[in-house]
């Protein structure tokens, strides 16, 4: 459990672009800028929980709906 919530952090980081990519003739490196990290988490979680919000409010919507088949 632990390993899928650190994938997740890391997945929002890298889309919130505070990861990025320094190549020079000698090496390669990943620099994270923290403030733009925290800032990607943040932000990609509060988008996460509005779509379940509405999800769950769409869900309530469904319960009048009649399934059945003649």
């Amino acid at each position: 459990m632990i390993k899928f919530i650190l994938s997740i952090i890391i997945i929002l980081a890298l889309i919130g672009g505070a990861v990025q990519f320094v190549a020079t003739n000698e090496s390669w490196s990943l620099v994270m800028n923290k403030e733009a990290a925290l800032s990607s988490v943040q932000n990609g979680v509060i988008t996460i929980y509005e779509f379940i919000e509405v999800l769950i409010s769409d869900a309530n919507k469904i319960k009048g709906v009649d399934l059945t088949t003649k």
